[in-house]
């Protein structure tokens, strides 16, 4: 499923990242990569906030849905 469809504080496992080849890129060097895991803080303003890799990012919904979880 994809990390838009995440409960808010459960910790989940990247199982796939999509997207063309930029934005696939952007998120692997944001930390989002097969095998990584991902907890979604809150939803703001149509951004979601998580914690990967330790770090706290905000990706818009629309990137969120190519991380599937």
């Amino acid at each position: 499923m994809p990390l838009v469809l995440a409960k808010l504080g459960e910790e989940n496992i990247i199982r796939r990242v999509g997207g063309k080849g930029e934005v696939k890129q952007h998120l692997a060097d944001l930390g989002f990569v097969p095998g990584g895991k991902v907890t979604v803080v809150a939803e703001i303003g149509g951004n979601i906030i998580v914690n990967v890799k330790e770090v706290r990012v905000a990706v818009s919904r629309e990137m969120a849905s190519n991380i599937m979880i």
